[in-house]
């Protein structure tokens, strides 16, 4: 776990109530390291900035049983003001980008654990409804959950909320496990 992005969300009183109990697994994304040909740069280098998005915490409860799935994830997420489309407003593309981002995290959780075929996976759609402007500079929760899986697609929800729990922006989305490697 990456202390300093815990600490972070653990000092904001809001967040710190999502970050308690025992099953609680909180860590940064996988998308903040920079991988092998440059896979995840969008996350890791080019908005992981003080103007970018400063901090991002993945938080999910493990499950009781072994064989059974993590059905949701949620992300903190701090946006900057470098992320602005309207001032101080982050923009659209970069809400659904966070969307996009923390609803498909839900697949290599659940292949880390065995209970979701290994593989790689990629978006088919991202429906995306803007429901209230997503502030900059803020801190925002990110939700996302499985709503059904059908062999190699996986229908899944997710929305961007404020401290509040007002829905900020909501997505219906498909993921695509592909037949072979790219």
């Amino acid at each position: 776990m990456d202390s300093l992005d815990h600490a972070h969300f653990a000092a904001i009183p809001w967040c710190a109530r999502h970050l308690q109990g025992d099953r609680v697994i909180a860590r940064p994304p996988s998308c903040r390291t920079l991988k092998p040909a440059d896979e995840d740069t969008l996350f890791a280098d080019t908005l992981n900035s003080e103007r970018g998005i400063l901090r991002m915490l993945q938080v999910y409860e493990e499950p009781l049983s072994p064989t059974e799935r993590v059905n949701e994830v949620k992300a903190f997420v701090t946006l900057g003001s470098g992320l602005n489309g309207y001032p101080s407003v982050c923009h659209g593309g970069l809400v659904m980008a966070i969307l996009d981002e923390v609803i498909s995290d839900l697949v290599p959780i659940n292949q880390r654990r065995g209970t979701a075929p290994g593989g790689a996976h990629m978006t088919a759609y991202l429906n995306t409804n803007f429901i209230k402007p997503v502030p900059t500079p803020a801190t925002v929760l990110t939700r996302a959950w499985f709503t059904k899986i059908e062999g190699r697609k996986y229908f899944m929800q997710g929305t961007m909320e404020d401290e509040d729990g007002v829905v900020l922006a909501r997505a219906d989305a498909l993921f695509v496990q592909l037949k072979s490697s790219l």
